[in-house]
């Protein structure tokens, strides 16, 4: 009875943990001189539009500390945040400045 019942504690446990899993990298702030920073929300990535965290790392990107920096021209041809932002896939870097620098 006693097996039965830690067993049904672990599985209560194990069940729950996806309601209280937090989505991993929280905000990340990329500063740009010249414009007004560009704030990246995993939350709105991740839980908004239901991206999976392979889909960007390692493909798009590393880590903040292994970022490589992206110009403008750099993402209209697909690089950084353009492999997305488009205009297909997502709305398009190209026109779209205050959607991101904020």
């Amino acid at each position: 009875m006693k097996t039965v019942f830690a067993f049904g504690i672990v599985l209560v446990l194990f069940a729950s943990s996806a309601v209280w899993a937090k989505i991993g990298g929280g905000d990340v702030t990329f500063r740009v001189p010249g414009a007004k920073n560009v704030m990246y929300s995993h939350d709105d990535h991740v839980g908004k539009f239901g991206l999976k965290c392979k889909q960007c790392h390692h493909q798009v990107f590393t880590t903040v500390s292994g970022h490589q920096k992206a110009t403008m021209a750099d993402m209209q041809n697909g690089k950084s945040c353009g492999f997305c932002h488009n205009g297909k896939k997502a709305f398009d870097v190209k026109g779209s400045c205050v959607k991101c620098h904020k």
